[in-house]
Protein backbone atom coordinates (compact mmCIF):
# COMPACT_ATOMS: atom_id res chain seq x y z
CA UNK A 1 0.00 0.00 0.00
CA UNK A 2 1.80 2.97 -0.95
CA UNK A 3 -0.97 5.88 -0.71
CA UNK A 4 -0.41 8.33 1.80
CA UNK A 5 -2.89 10.56 3.70
CA UNK A 6 -3.67 14.18 3.47
CA UNK A 7 -2.17 16.31 6.14
CA UNK A 8 -5.74 17.46 7.39
CA UNK A 9 -6.97 14.01 7.64
CA UNK A 10 -4.33 12.72 9.45
CA UNK A 11 -4.41 15.62 12.05
CA UNK A 12 -8.48 14.65 12.10
CA UNK A 13 -7.83 11.46 13.25
CA UNK A 14 -4.75 12.00 16.01
CA UNK A 15 -7.07 14.87 17.44
CA UNK A 16 -9.54 11.53 18.34
CA UNK A 17 -6.60 10.09 20.70
CA UNK A 18 -7.23 11.98 24.20
CA UNK A 19 -4.22 13.49 25.58
CA UNK A 20 -2.54 15.29 28.63
CA UNK A 21 -1.09 18.35 28.63
CA UNK A 22 2.36 19.39 29.16
CA UNK A 23 4.23 22.64 29.31
CA UNK A 24 7.90 21.42 28.17
CA UNK A 25 10.52 24.04 29.92
CA UNK A 26 14.36 24.91 29.05
CA UNK A 27 16.70 27.19 30.54
CA UNK A 28 18.73 29.52 27.46
CA UNK A 29 22.04 29.81 27.34
CA UNK A 30 21.58 33.57 27.98
CA UNK A 31 19.52 32.26 31.63
CA UNK A 32 15.87 33.23 30.15
CA UNK A 33 13.48 30.49 30.69
CA UNK A 34 11.73 29.24 27.75
CA UNK A 35 9.01 26.89 27.28
CA UNK A 36 5.84 25.46 25.10
CA UNK A 37 2.54 23.76 25.53
CA UNK A 38 2.99 19.83 23.56
CA UNK A 39 1.18 16.79 23.71
CA UNK A 40 3.41 14.86 22.22
CA UNK A 41 4.71 13.85 25.61
CA UNK A 42 5.40 9.91 26.13
CA UNK A 43 7.24 7.62 28.61
CA UNK A 44 9.40 5.34 26.95
CA UNK A 45 11.10 3.08 29.36
CA UNK A 46 10.73 2.41 33.01
CA UNK A 47 14.49 1.49 33.24
CA UNK A 48 16.08 3.49 32.80
CA UNK A 49 13.35 6.01 33.46
CA UNK A 50 13.00 7.73 29.75
CA UNK A 51 10.45 10.35 28.06
CA UNK A 52 10.09 11.94 24.85
CA UNK A 53 8.87 14.91 23.72
CA UNK A 54 8.77 16.70 19.95
CA UNK A 55 8.84 19.88 18.88
CA UNK A 56 8.20 21.11 15.37
CA UNK A 57 11.58 22.30 13.38
CA UNK A 58 9.66 26.30 12.87
CA UNK A 59 8.94 26.48 17.03
CA UNK A 60 11.31 29.54 18.21
CA UNK A 61 12.26 27.29 21.31
CA UNK A 62 14.01 24.98 18.99
CA UNK A 63 17.62 26.29 19.21
CA UNK A 64 17.36 26.11 23.07
CA UNK A 65 16.04 22.84 23.70
CA UNK A 66 19.01 22.00 21.13
CA UNK A 67 21.48 23.82 22.67
CA UNK A 68 20.22 22.72 26.68
CA UNK A 69 21.64 19.55 28.77
CA UNK A 70 18.42 19.25 30.56
CA UNK A 71 14.92 19.74 29.87
CA UNK A 72 11.69 19.84 31.83
CA UNK A 73 8.07 18.17 31.27
CA UNK A 74 5.34 20.12 33.46
CA UNK A 75 1.97 18.00 33.41
CA UNK A 76 -1.12 20.49 33.65
CA UNK A 77 -4.00 20.55 36.32
CA UNK A 78 -7.34 21.11 34.98
CA UNK A 79 -6.81 24.53 36.57
CA UNK A 80 -3.93 25.64 34.46
CA UNK A 81 -5.47 25.77 31.48
CA UNK A 82 -5.07 29.37 30.91
CA UNK A 83 -1.64 28.75 31.09
CA UNK A 84 -1.36 26.24 28.82
CA UNK A 85 -3.32 28.79 26.22
CA UNK A 86 -0.56 31.27 27.07
CA UNK A 87 2.60 29.00 26.70
CA UNK A 88 1.00 27.80 23.31
CA UNK A 89 0.58 31.46 21.94
CA UNK A 90 3.31 33.51 20.29
CA UNK A 91 5.22 36.80 20.54
CA UNK A 92 4.74 37.46 24.18
CA UNK A 93 7.11 36.95 27.50
CA UNK A 94 5.04 33.15 28.37
CA UNK A 95 6.85 33.34 31.36
CA UNK A 96 5.86 36.82 32.90
CA UNK A 97 4.28 36.96 35.89
CA UNK A 98 4.30 32.76 35.79
CA UNK A 99 5.83 31.35 39.13
CA UNK A 100 8.26 28.77 38.69
CA UNK A 101 11.71 27.77 41.00
CA UNK A 102 14.49 26.09 38.74
CA UNK A 103 15.26 22.86 38.56
CA UNK A 104 18.23 20.45 37.16
CA UNK A 105 20.35 22.91 35.00
CA UNK A 106 18.13 25.25 36.24
CA UNK A 107 15.36 24.13 33.90
CA UNK A 108 11.87 26.12 35.04
CA UNK A 109 9.42 23.75 37.24
CA UNK A 110 6.04 25.79 36.98
CA UNK A 111 4.09 25.72 40.36
CA UNK A 112 0.88 23.33 40.05
CA UNK A 113 1.73 20.77 37.59
CA UNK A 114 0.21 17.63 38.50
CA UNK A 115 3.88 15.95 37.73
CA UNK A 116 7.64 17.73 36.91
CA UNK A 117 10.04 15.40 34.94
CA UNK A 118 13.68 16.63 35.04
CA UNK A 119 15.61 15.23 32.19
CA UNK A 120 19.11 15.12 31.26
CA UNK A 121 18.75 15.43 27.09
CA UNK A 122 20.19 12.12 26.09
CA UNK A 123 19.37 11.93 21.90
CA UNK A 124 17.73 13.66 19.47
CA UNK A 125 16.60 12.96 16.00
CA UNK A 126 14.39 13.84 13.26
CA UNK A 127 11.36 12.43 12.26
CA UNK A 128 9.65 14.60 9.23
CA UNK A 129 8.45 18.11 10.42
CA UNK A 130 9.82 17.74 14.33
CA UNK A 131 13.12 16.43 15.90
CA UNK A 132 12.35 14.36 18.85
CA UNK A 133 13.70 14.98 22.03
CA UNK A 134 15.16 11.75 24.14
CA UNK A 135 15.25 12.71 28.45
CA UNK A 136 16.42 10.48 31.07
CA UNK A 137 14.25 11.13 34.43
CA UNK A 138 16.72 12.50 36.74
CA UNK A 139 13.77 13.60 39.30
CA UNK A 140 10.32 12.94 39.08
CA UNK A 141 7.60 14.92 41.13
CA UNK A 142 3.73 14.33 41.30
CA UNK A 143 0.77 16.06 42.80
CA UNK A 144 -2.92 14.85 43.45
CA UNK A 145 -5.36 17.01 41.19
CA UNK A 146 -7.33 16.37 37.87
CA UNK A 147 -5.59 16.31 34.42
CA UNK A 148 -5.74 19.37 31.78
CA UNK A 149 -7.18 16.93 28.81
CA UNK A 150 -6.92 17.81 24.91
CA UNK A 151 -9.52 16.17 22.39
CA UNK A 152 -10.94 16.63 18.77
CA UNK A 153 -9.10 20.25 19.19
CA UNK A 154 -10.39 21.46 22.19
CA UNK A 155 -9.55 20.99 26.01
CA UNK A 156 -11.57 18.77 27.73
CA UNK A 157 -12.08 17.53 31.57
CA UNK A 158 -12.80 13.80 32.91
CA UNK A 159 -15.54 13.41 34.14
CA UNK A 160 -16.13 11.99 37.56
CA UNK A 161 -17.31 8.79 38.67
Amino acid sequence: MSSVVDSVSFRRACSRFATGITIATVMAADGTPQGFTANSFTSVSADPPLVLICIDRRANVLPHFSEAEYFAINVLSVEQKELSMRFAARGQDRFSGVEWRPGAGQVPLLDGSLAQFECARRQVWEAGDHLVFLGEVVMARHNDGAPLLYYASGYRELLAE
